[in-house]
């Protein structure tokens, strides 16, 4: 096999040096040669990658998740230990250092969710970008036939959809597909597989070619009728019994009276038992174990070719299961290609393989419901396993489809004042969910409107457009799934649910009482836990009390004003706020801000002018009033007014006065939203904090030679003096490390500070002190990253030796400090630069040496490295263990 590395040597270097590397080290693909036949065995792994939308509906953002720590949320969490590990799948050599980096998805078949993947774009668009390459690239390696098939947007039971929502999931969910893979979609996945044939004929009215299923959805099968054998017998494979290793052709009932030709749709079913070790067993653990349990699916009956296909969540890959994104990789990349089989995915494996055997299915299927679909619709004891009952199921979703009904009936009644076709209008809004610019809004509305709409007539166009989106988010399965309705998941519907009916009520402009007898029907929903009893209190409790409005987000401006400098344009979540005036006055312990403020919605563009006014009496106690804006005269004279109140420096006087201005409803620290209450806490802790570090480091100073003294005789050191130790090494530990990354923005490192680290670590050590600190962390991460980046970058190689050394001393402060560094962007970093960069250097240096004479080609005149700094380079890629050895045996 020849590696990369040597392609490189060869196309560089004329007189080839021998690099030798094992299959084991150095895997390769298999690539999958054009045809129209196919031969032999194949092999697709489907990973159906998909989170619950988690984004808080009033704002457009998921709040932070505490049982997602040490991340923000699960989403951050599971992107950390699934997606991205599997778009840089590590290959290592026997001895774990880094030989290769994977991306999983150029080969595997996937659907990753519209709304996941609309998250990946805006948290982590590195990741999102490989996703998108591995598509690209497989399409290339088979044919044109990408891995990446559809999904139905957000997630919906579609056999419980009524045929207009039903509709319109799949086309949101092919638009986004199209949006981002810039292709359209062969094979489609369904929310747990859950199927019928009013949702089949959906899909083949929408032009999806293929679905996959699992094998107990199917009833019976036959081979296709022909010339020897007119009516071939039924076999029934109702009890999962049909063969997964062929596709399948489901035909439809033709409706037609035009048309002669009978509709179907081609179906995959993946191996079941294989499907269910992966995810519960222990395949995963070796790419070798993984092969041998599918090679166990290979039928010997001679036919020309078979297809062994698996199905299971995307996330097993490294969340469910860590680490399982390396098996992948291994088995892509060697075990399958040294058993000669061939890596594809659904679309391509149908475009050399048609089906010759036809399918029913049973009449109403899920993957992981044996009642059909009633985990979503009735107490069918799936997803409980404990005390629990699922009685709340069915009356949850009565009570949402009445309230889907009602806002049919509003949609359709106002919608008709806006748009020319409402439902084509419904149908395409899933382009202005993706790109919420104002041109591509105003470009949609001139297509559906049915006349000029005023700027207050597109407000109410698009709350009711977001009314029917909240709609659909509120059917999302995740909120049947599991055994109790107030769960996150099942508040989340809820949220969607209440949010809808809201956007109902703007449009309207009366109250609906549509909140009032939805509640009244959700009290039919027993709740297993007993601080709620129903769904009604479920709602009441954790529903309604999180329901945000644009005064609250105009008092969480104000209150965040006193500790943030806005620019005159600034957006607050899914909101632009325009500051129009701003004035803040201190008094002793007092400060008061009064300002003008505009808030636009980036998602109805709904707009309000509103004045405010909040006062710090210091420490956490804040008072803000809010209210509309009525004219410039009007609030000069009210900001007039509470600053001659302040000038009186009474407390009692200044909020006498705001009330009489703005009414009695007032805010304070607690209406700010989660993230920046949380971090306006610190803020406001800080000063405690400091004077407690202060003492802690006073008492440590003072009874430092007494800690000492302990610690030579081997005797333990009083829990009071260890405690004052620990907070004052800690205080002082952050402290550097704070300033050794402002002096080292341009990836240099500053010695006098690494030095202050490199003592520090040796005194913490000395005392014997646990020390973990996230912040110091993150810091010592994000300086190896930058110094190494300037490392490989720079243009000349003078300091390179200097600045591996103190690269190499950071990473050695974290090892003594036991702070489980996380070196993974340093290796990506510097494996891709080992081939772009450092070879190329090598070679240059082996040129040099075999014809005494500077032949760089390639590398640029002037770049006269040297063995040291070359040697220097490479021991820094031992450091970060990636394997280097092929050259550092070469130079030496």
């Amino acid at each position: 096999m020849v590696s990369s590395f040597e392609k490189k040597l060869n196309q560089l270097n004329d007189s080839v040096v021998e690099v030798s590397l094992s299959e084991t080290t150095n895997p390769q693909t298999t690539s999958v040669a054009p045809s129209n036949t196919a031969t032999g065995i194949y092999v697709t792994i489907h990973g159906h990658f998909y989170q619950p939308p988690r984004e808080n509906p009033y704002l457009d953002a998921i709040e932070r998740q505490p049982s997602a720590a040490p991340n923000h949320d699960w989403n951050e969490r599971i992107l950390h230990e699934c997606y991205r590990p599997n778009a840089f799948a590590r290959i290592l050599s026997e001895q774990g250092e880094l030989v290769g980096i994977a991306n999983n998805f150029e080969y595997l078949s996937f659907n990753i969710g519209p709304t996941l993947m609309s998250w990946l774009e805006r948290h982590d668009m590195e990741v999102y970008q490989k996703i998108i390459e591995a598509d690209r690239k497989s399409c290339q390696r088979l044919n044109g036939h990408g891995n990446a098939i559809a999904q139905a947007y957000n997630h919906i039971i579609l056999p419980l959809a009524n045929e207009r929502d039903k509709y319109t999931q799949i086309r949101w969910g092919k638009e986004d597909f199209r949006s981002r893979f810039g292709r359209d979609p062969e094979g489609m996945w369904l929310a747990e597989t859950a199927i019928d044939y009013p949702t089949l004929e959906v899909l083949v009215a929408e032009g999806i070619r293929f679905i996959i299923l699992a094998p107990s959805q199917a009833e019976r099968c036959r081979p296709f009728p022909n010339s020897e054998n007119e009516n071939p017998e039924w076999i029934e494979v109702g009890g999962s019994q049909i063969d997964p290793t062929r596709p399948y052709r489901c035909f439809l009932p033709n409706n037609s009276d035009n048309s002669t030709e009978i509709p179907y749709i081609d179906i995959f079913f993946y191996d079941g038992p294989i499907s269910r070790d992966m995810g519960f067993n222990d395949v995963l653990n070796s790419s070798h174990n993984f092969a041998g349990r599918l090679g166990q699916a290979v039928r010997g009956d001679h036919r020309p070719s078979q297809l062994i296909s698996v199905a299971t969540d995307g996330e097993t890959f490294g969340h469910h299961k860590g680490g399982t994104e390396k098996c992948l990789a291994y088995a892509f990349l060697g075990e399958f290609p040294q058993r000669d089989w061939k890596v594809t995915n659904f679309a391509h494996y149908l475009s050399i393989s048609s089906p010759t055997w036809e399918v029913v299915l049973k009449p109403v299927t899920a993957w992981s419901c044996s009642h059909g679909v009633d985990r979503w619709q009735d107490d069918c004891g799936c997803g409980g396993g404990g005390t629990w009952n699922q009685k709340w199921r069915r009356p949850l979703r009565d009570s949402l489809n009445w309230l889907r009904d009602q806002f049919v009936d509003i949609y359709e009644d106002f919608g008709r004042h806006f748009f020319n076709d409402v439902w084509a209008a419904r149908d395409e809004y899933v382009k202005v969910i993706l790109d919420r610019s104002i041109a591509n809004i105003n470009n949609f509305l001139s297509k559906h409107q049915s006349h000029d709409l005023t700027e207050i007539e597109k407000v109410d166009a698009l709350r009711l457009l977001e009314m029917q989106r909240h709609s659909l988010l509120m059917f999302t399965s995740c909120g049947w799934f599991f055994d109790e309705i107030s769960r996150p998941e099942g508040t989340q519907i809820l949220r969607y649910a209440a949010r809808a009916i809201e956007l109902a009520e703007d449009v309207s402009g009366v109250k609906l009482e549509l909140e009032k007898e939805f509640i009244g029907r959700l009290a039919l929903a027993p709740s297993n836990v007993e601080l709620f009893k129903t769904g009604d209190e479920v709602y009441r409790q954790l529903v309604a009390t999180a329901k945000i409005s644009l005064e609250q987000v105009a008092a969480h401006y104000a209150i965040n004003s006193l500790f943030t400098t806005y620019t005159r344009e600034q957006r607050i979540y899914c909101y632009n706020a325009k500051q129009h005036d701003y004035q803040m006055r201190r008094m002793g312990n007092l400060s008061l801000a009064v300002g003008q403020l505009e808030l636009v919605s980036e998602i109805t563009l709904e707009c309000k002018n509103f004045v405010f006014a909040v006062l710090h009496l210091g420490g956490w106690d804040f008072h803000c009033c809010i209210r509309s804006f009525s004219g410039q005269i009007v609030y000069d004279k009210l900001k007039q007014k509470l600053f001659d109140a302040l000038q009186e420096a009474s407390i009692a006087n200044v909020i006498m006065t705001m009330s009489e201005l703005f009414g009695e409803c007032s805010f304070s620290l607690k209406d700010l939203f989660a993230e920046e209450r949380q971090r306006i806490m610190g803020l406001l802790s800080q000063e405690t904090l400091n004077r407690l570090d202060q003492l802690y480091s006073q008492v440590y100073r003072d009874n430092y030679s007494i800690m000492m003294a302990f610690h030579r005789d081997n005797l333990p050191v009083p829990q009071e003096l260890q405690v004052a130790a620990e907070v004052a090494l800690g205080h002082k530990f952050l402290t550097s490390v704070r300033g050794l990354e402002a002096e080292s923005s341009d990836g240099k490192l500053s010695q006098n500070h690494l030095a202050d680290l490199e003592a520090l670590a040796t005194e913490v050590g000395q005392q014997q002190c646990r020390f973990y600190n996230l912040e110091v962390k993150e810091a010592l991460e994000r300086l190896i990253v930058s110094s190494l980046r300037h490392i490989l970058h720079q243009n000349e190689h003078h300091h390179v030796e200097e600045d591996v050394y103190n690269l190499e001393r950071i990473i050695e402060v974290g090892d003594r400090l036991n702070l489980g560094l996380s070196l993974t962007n340093a290796q990506e970093i510097y494996f891709q630069s080992l081939e772009n960069h450092i070879v190329p250097l090598c070679l240059g240096y082996l040129q040099r040496q075999n014809y005494a004479e500077i032949q760089t080609n390639g590398v640029e005149a002037g770049e006269a490295w040297e063995l040291p700094q070359i040697s220097k380079l490479l021991q820094l890629g031992k450091k970060l263990a990636i394997d280097v050895d092929q050259w550092l045996n070469q130079l030496y």
